[in-house]
């Protein structure tokens, strides 16, 4: 057996499937936003005029950040736990590496496209497809050995299969299908996919952890939560995907419930450590974002008007979404490298900021110049993340500080 390399490599990417998906989610957190960023500012101001594709570029931004960025953490992270959660062998270099490939190339055709490629929306969706594939093939693989009944695996698995659907209804679109095709992915790509394997793993991995670190913390996690999470997330889905926005507090306002309940249940009482902290930190925007989703559907059935735009949809994308994964993110990569379970500055520079970041882009909805607002947003995230990204590409490409392979 061969020792593992002592310098800094990009054969290290491969030692585990976390270093390979995270870097890979990384690059393609900063290669999407900038495209956006650009593409905001372009829109804003017409001096800054850029290559277009014949896509409209927010469905691409919904695609992209939906399928393509965030999944390739969601697979690294459930490529790494999946084993663990049933007691399985760790999975081989030689299968998880397709996923990644698939991944990171249908980011950069997509973007390729987004710039004018006209090629670049089906070699991407074709790329996504296939990485995505291969994802589930190992985790379903892994499935049908289980034999501890694992819900959270389950749930998270019937996540990424409904975002495979959501992928095959942009492919039906980019093949010159109806639009109703890009807005079915969109749909499902929030409430069918991301949203579902957010609190599937909040519900798993949360109380766990306060459990490990909080003296005296009982973790809380019954699983009719799982159970009532679901079709709570597949009616908001279908309300949206019928253009039911009056309806919609029916689903969201138990949302609230549900969610504010789990914050207030898993919140630690006494002291804790940042990395611990920001975790339920960003799980306070859930209540939020399903506030803002009841009010707005309460205000369209009585105005007409949709008054909140897509505040609600940011304070869930940018807010949770964006908060966890920095959470999250930097506490595997912490643990997984060998160092020891903190915030370094890079994190909390990231987590601080993208609170902001959020904030500003709820509020652009109702701000004179939203434009101008959104790209502002779409800038803040590149300098929030910018730090904490070239610290996790350091330790990809790094041995484990404490020595031992993965």
């Amino acid at each position: 057996m061969t020792s593992p390399p002592r310098r800094s490599s990009p054969g290290l990417l491969a030692a585990a499937p976390h270093r390979l998906m995270f870097f890979i989610g990384a690059t393609n957190l900063l290669l999407a936003m900038a495209w956006w960023a650009a593409w905001l500012a372009a829109a804003r101001w017409p001096v800054l005029a850029m290559p277009q594709s014949s896509l409209p570029a927010g469905w691409v931004h919904a695609f992209v950040m939906q399928y393509q960025m965030l999944p390739s953490f969601f697979f690294g992270f459930l490529l790494t736990t999946f084993p663990k959660w049933m007691g399985l062998p760790e999975v081989e270099r030689w299968r998880y590496v397709p996923v990644g490939l698939g991944l990171f190339g249908g980011q950069i055709a997509t973007l390729l496209g987004a710039l004018g490629w006209e090629a670049g929306m089906l070699v991407g969706t074709v790329f996504t497809a296939g990485g995505w594939l291969a994802g589930l093939w190992i985790l379903g693989s892994l499935l049908w050995r289980d034999e501890s009944a694992n819900w959270h695996a389950r749930s998270c698995f019937a996540a990424l299969a409904l975002g495979l659907v959501g992928i095959a209804a942009w492919g039906a679109f980019v093949l010159g299908g109806s639009p109703i095709w890009v807005f079915a992915s969109i749909k499902i790509g929030s409430f069918g996919l991301l949203l579902p394997v957010y609190l599937t793993v909040a519900h798993r991995m949360f109380p766990f952890f306060a459990s490990r670190i909080v003296p005296g913390y009982q973790p809380w996690r019954p699983l009719w939560i799982l159970a009532a999470l679901w079709p709570l997330c597949l009616g908001h889905l279908l309300l949206e995907l019928l253009h039911l926005y009056v309806w919609l507090w029916l689903v969201d306002l138990p949302l609230l419930g549900l969610t504010a309940t789990l914050l207030w249940r898993w919140w630690p009482r006494g002291d804790k450590p940042g990395i611990l902290a920001v975790l339920f930190l960003a799980l306070a925007w859930l209540p939020l974002a399903f506030a803002l989703y009841s009010a707005q559907s309460w205000a369209y059935a009585m105005t007409g008007v949709y008054w909140l735009g897509r505040g609600p949809a940011h304070a869930l994308f940018i807010g949770f979404f964006g908060s966890v994964l920095v959470a999250m993110v930097t506490r595997v990569t912490q643990g997984h490298s060998g160092r020891p379970l903190v915030m370094p500055a890079a994190a909390w520079f990231a987590f601080v900021a993208i609170q902001l970041v959020a904030a500003m882009r709820v509020a652009a909805e109702i701000a004179p110049d939203t434009m101008a607002w959104q790209a502002f947003a779409a800038l803040g995230w590149l300098l929030a993340f910018a730090p904490w990204v070239v610290r996790l590409g350091r330790i990809y490409l790094s041995p484990r500080a404490d020595g031992k392979p993965g």
